[in-house]
């Protein structure tokens, strides 16, 4: 059902973006990196976090790690990780396939700055064997998503 609703926000919101589904999993960035002949940088996760009452999206680069500091400032609060359970009931996507496009519920999508070192990016497309090659801007824009700086530097 994920990736059915991600091919549905791709039909509806930016046709020529194809979707790309592989035999192997890649619902690390280690196995995605591998499977698809890139840098780890350049896949882009997906990052399911519950601030106070709310549920967001933290999209960065694959090789980044979150700064504790930076995203409490950024978002005015501590953050913590969804569980898988969480993660599903609220994106709809299973944990590995995590991805801003074709959400169960609307969510608040931020993409992490450190994603503009690349002029493509491999983010999940729904499933643990599916992707879609995407410009960061387009990303951000197909999601409305929010610039910001919350990954420690590389």
């Amino acid at each position: 059902m994920s990736l059915e609703s991600v091919r549905q926000f791709f039909a509806e919101h930016a046709p020529e973006i194809e979707i790309i589904e592989l035999a192997e999993s890649t619902a690390t960035v280690g196995m995605a990196a591998r499977a698809h002949g890139v840098t780890p940088g350049e896949i882009a996760k997906t990052l399911s976090l519950k601030v106070k009452n709310d549920v967001v999206l933290i999209v960065t680069r694959g090789d980044a790690r979150l700064d504790n500091r930076k995203l409490k400032a950024a978002l005015g609060a501590k953050a913590r990780m969804l569980s898988v359970d969480e993660v599903i009931n609220w994106t709809g996507h299973p944990v590995g396939g995590v991805c801003p496009f074709g959400l169960e519920n609307p969510l608040t999508v931020y993409c992490d700055v450190s994603l503009r070192s690349f002029d493509e990016v491999l983010p999940a497309a729904g499933a643990i064997h599916s992707a879609v090659r995407i410009s960061p801007q387009q990303m951000a824009e197909l999601t409305n998503a929010r610039w910001i700086d919350v990954c420690e530097s590389i």
